[in-house]
Order: structure tokens, then sequence, then C-alpha cells
């Protein structure tokens, strides 16, 4: 029987008002220019980016993630404002956060050692943002696009009480899995 991969990553997504709010925004971007590529996963900060992964173990990577996370505390994140990298992304911005910094890190050192998983070169240089336009963002319109989003207002706070595996299906990213019971403030 011929294994089966599937694509896979780790985030911390938002839910209630704050999932409402930052999908708002995306639909707005949809509404006001047609972009609608980040509709199509749920408004999230990732902490590790997608990999490849044997369908069948599914259930080995819940059981990794979460021993992973048992011993680790939770924490709060502020976004505020919005940025972008170069005229290719817009984002909502997480204000800097060393709990957020370390789990990452921690986490991407876990899923080379424990699950395999290549260290790439964002697991390194970790920005962390929650994304409301990418892939499909025109570089000759960008500036219409950045006018826009720089006129509205962002501000909302988050404790992180779980992660969650998200997996692509259909051409879209939904949750697979939510792994909370591990977090403890």
């Amino acid at each position: 029987m011929a294994k089966i991969f599937g694509k896979y990553f780790i985030a911390i997504v938002p839910q209630g008002e704050l999932q409402e709010k930052a999908t708002r925004i995306k639909e707005d971007l949809k509404e006001a220019f047609g972009l609608k590529y980040a509709l199509k996963s749920p408004a999230h900060v990732t902490v590790k980016m997608p990999f490849s992964w044997n369908e069948a173990k599914e259930d080995e990577l819940i059981k990794k993630v979460g021993f992973f996370l048992k011993e680790r505390k939770g924490f709060s994140l502020d976004f505020d404002g919005f940025s972008r990298f170069g005229k290719r992304v817009i984002y909502i911005k997480v204000k800097p956060n060393e709990h957020l910094k370390v789990l990452q890190a921690e986490l991407a050192e876990y899923c080379k050692r424990e699950l395999n998983l290549v260290k790439e070169l964002s697991d390194s240089n970790y920005t962390p943002h929650m994304t409301v336009a990418f892939k499909d963002v025109k570089e000759k319109r960008f500036d219409e696009y950045w006018n826009f989003i720089k006129s509205k207002k962002f501000k909302a706070h988050h404790d992180v009480k779980s992660l969650f595996i998200l997996k692509r299906i259909a051409g879209r990213w939904v949750i697979l899995e939510e792994i909370k019971n591990s977090f403890d403030f």
C-alpha cells in the first residue's frame, strides 16, 4: 500500500471575536480588490511552516505535538496594526513576544529531532504575523491595497492556551486538531 502524504502546519488560531475581526479584514480585501487567497485558511500565527507528513501517521503527529506542549505555559499575544513583506504579503502585526519566540524555536528543534522534519530558513528567521493578503497580491496594485489597509485600525489581545495542527484539504487549510490540555497560565 502506497504512503499518502498530506500537507500540515502548526499554528496559533485565535477563536471568537479576534478570528471574526481578522476574517472581516480578509473579506474587506476580497470585496474591494478580489483578493481571496488568504480566506483559504482561518486567521492564524504560524509556529511551524507547512510540511509533508504520512496521513496514516496523523495520530502520531498529534501525540508528539501534544507531548511537546506538555510542560509549556500559556502566554498572551498582542496584535497592533499592519505591516508587509515587500509588495507580496500584507499582515496584522504581532507585538514582539519572547514566549512565542522561545516556543517557536523549541518547536522547530523538536520537529527536526522527533519528527524528522527539515529545519527551514523560516524556522531560524521567524517573524510572527497574521496574514491577510498574499499569493494573489499584484505588485502593480500593491500601493492601492496598502493605502486601503493602512486606513483601518487593528488592535487585539489573545491568551494562547492551545496550538492547532492544520491540514490542507481540497485546496483549503482546515483545523485537524486543537491541542490545548497542555497549556497552563
